[in-house]
């Protein structure tokens, strides 16, 4: 097993003696597709995805639906943008991805990458999996520089704000019970899936760890650290995440935090 998962690394993936290279590269960025879909991906990826202005974003929304599972209508696609087994990807409508975002849904038995409708992912923000699967409700705005990882499950609600440089992952822990060194672990392991729900505001430069939650209607302070479950309808902030105060339900004021 441990083979298997070091296989969705691309350190492993270079490391390997057996295979070509054309196959490695393959497996990487592609996975179980044909050669005609590597192919069709290949030319569309080198000739388009660097042009820039309103000709790049035409030539694009035109031709990247290919490469994908499904993409709804409308979606825009900006500059350098990185794909690995996009057939695993799903895009709603009115999708918009920045300029230098990589989507990642590598693995064998995944369903990979969901993303809603009328989603926002900032520019350099990073959603990817090993094995693992991922779900981003309709209206989620993730700012820039963001990660999002998976080799469990991960599901953010709909209309949930996220700031920039906030990094969750479900999965992505190393054993340190195991006297086999960090480097040569999969670093996949993991207590459970990640819950964010809808309609919650998590400010810039937050992390949150493997097998937290956060309720529906949360406001979590930048800096903080998520690392047990936050109930619904709260604020918290911290180092770990603590809350301080519990917000009505619906209640539609806005909570200001630095």
């Amino acid at each position: 097993m441990e083979g298997t998962q070091q296989a969705y690394k691309i350190k492993s993936v270079g490391n390997e003696s057996s295979g070509s290279a054309f196959r490695k590269y393959r497996d990487l960025y592609y996975g179980d597709t044909s050669l005609a879909h590597v192919l069709v991906c290949e030319l569309i990826t080198t000739l388009f995805s660097w042009i820039p202005g309103a000709l790049g974003l035409v030539l694009r929304k035109a031709l990247y639906p290919l490469m994908f599972r499904q993409v709804g209508r409308g979606v825009v696609f900006g500059r350098g943008i990185t794909l690995r087994h996009a057939h695993k990807i799903t895009l709603g409508d009115r999708v918009i991805i920045d300029d230098h975002v990589v989507l990642d849904a590598k693995g064998n038995t995944n369903q990979g990458i969901q993303i809603g409708h009328q989603v926002y992912l900032g520019r350099n923000t990073i959603v990817y999996t090993k094995n693992g699967d991922i779900i981003l409700g309709d209206e989620v705005n993730l700012s820039s520089n963001c990660q999002i990882f998976s080799s469990n499950r991960l599901e953010i609600g709909a209309q949930t704000v996220i700031g920039a440089f906030t990094y969750l992952l479900s999965g992505g822990e190393y054993d340190y019970h195991d006297r086999t060194p960090f480097s040569r672990q999969s670093g996949m392991n993991t207590r459970g899936p990640l819950t964010v729900g809808p309609n919650c505001w998590l400010g810039a430069g937050i992390t949150v760890t493997d097998h937290a939650s956060i309720g529906e209607h949360c406001v979590i302070g930048a800096g903080a650290v998520v690392c047990s479950p936050i109930p619904e309808n709260s604020i918290a902030v911290g180092v770990p995440a603590k809350v301080i105060q519990q917000l009505k339900p619906h209640d539609e004021s806005q909570a200001h935090l630095d």
